[in-house]
């Protein structure tokens, strides 16, 4: 009982939770949804189940550089609009290398998309922490202008490239698992490490509950302010490598669009509150693994595009009700009276 206690109380169970329901709806459409076989085109092993991890690549790393933003009562409202520069700036980089060793030209791309991310993860850094700027007033200007940077840099136009390595990113597997998602997982870890074994976390953490008492405490939230935001614009751009990758195009208007909105749901359905504080790196991932479900039922059901936004929020409300502690502790008391009337019969 204990344990059912804990796990109630703990946010990212009820992301697995929603995660299960829906795959069970989506089963219970069609008794092979879960089912797993090997594409006679590529060889590799193909499913439903696979094509989820796959999307879910782009969401989870958003989410993870929105984890630590939030985390320090802030936002990123532009992390879609950099994940087309990083798109952009690949497929150009690509486009230009044309005709060198495929695997340096991948490298190069990768750089040149990480770097520009890096560079506007500065800017908003500086806007929030030197110049004083409310994170959702400096990150909505970047998003509008890193839009219009992704069209300077394609010249307006979709722009597409080849490249067998950089394909792969999206379309190969790992032991059996989407090239991307292993990425994204293996950035997970590497970052989790980073936050939980150095003190930058803790500092992240304090920041969002007590910036006054951080100050005092020898914590200078200038430096963590500017780096949590480019850690988000990084992580931003490696969204919009893994997502260009995939069908090496990109649509300066179309890669990344609202995906801050699927970041801030992931973040908040994981448990990381938006008051800062305390984050939950599982949380999000949890959290982004379940928009990317919710994501692929909509489109399995057939949902129409007019009602998509309905069946959605609806989905994640309920998942938040199930979050709220006046709900859990209604089901606790429930479990209780079940409990007593067993006993008594």
């Amino acid at each position: 009982m204990a344990i059912v206690k804990t796990l109630i109380r703990t946010p990212w169970f009820w992301g697995l939770v929603g995660i299960a329901l829906l795959l069970t709806v989506n089963t219970l459409k069609d008794p092979t949804y879960l089912a797993i076989g090997i594409n006679s085109t590529t060889g590799l092993l193909a499913g439903n189940v696979l094509d989820i991890l796959r999307v879910s690549a782009p969401i989870i790393m958003i989410a993870l550089g929105m984890t630590f933003v939030i985390a320090t009562k802030g936002i990123d409202l532009s992390v879609g609009s950099i994940m087309a520069v990083g798109g952009a700036a690949a497929m150009e980089t690509l486009r230009a290398v044309d005709g060198q060793s495929p695997f340096g030209a991948m490298f190069i791309a990768i750089a040149v998309a990480l770097l520009i991310g890096a560079l506007l993860g500065v800017i908003n850094g500086l806007l929030v922490a030197v110049v004083g700027l409310q994170p959702f007033i400096s990150t909505l200007v970047m998003m509008l202008a890193a839009r219009g940077i992704a069209r300077v840099i394609t010249g307006g136009q979709n722009t597409n490239a080849t490249n067998a390595p950089f394909r792969e990113i999206s379309n190969g597997q790992i032991l059996g698992l989407p090239t991307s998602f292993v990425l994204a997982i293996a950035i997970v870890v590497v970052v989790s490490l980073i936050m939980r074994r150095t003190a930058l976390g803790l500092m992240i953490e304090s920041i969002g509950v007590n910036p006054a008492a951080s100050r005092l405490a020898g914590i200078r939230p200038r430096p963590i302010l500017i780096t949590v935001y480019v850690l988000s614009a990084v992580l931003a751009a490696t969204g919009g490598l893994f997502t260009v990758s995939e069908v090496m195009t990109v649509d300066v208007s179309g890669t990344g669009y609202q995906m801050e909105l699927d970041a801030i749901l992931a973040v908040v359905i994981g448990g990381t509150s938006l008051a800062g504080g305390k984050f939950s790196i599982l949380g999000s991932t949890i959290g982004a693994l379940l928009i990317a479900t919710l994501n692929k039922t909509v489109l399995f059901l057939g949902v129409s595009a007019a009602a998509t936004p309905a069946f959605k929020a609806i989905v994640i409300v309920l998942l938040v009700l199930l979050q709220s502690e006046r709900v859990r502790n209604y089901v606790l008391r429930l479990g209780r009276r079940r409990s007593r009337k067993e006993v008594v019969a």
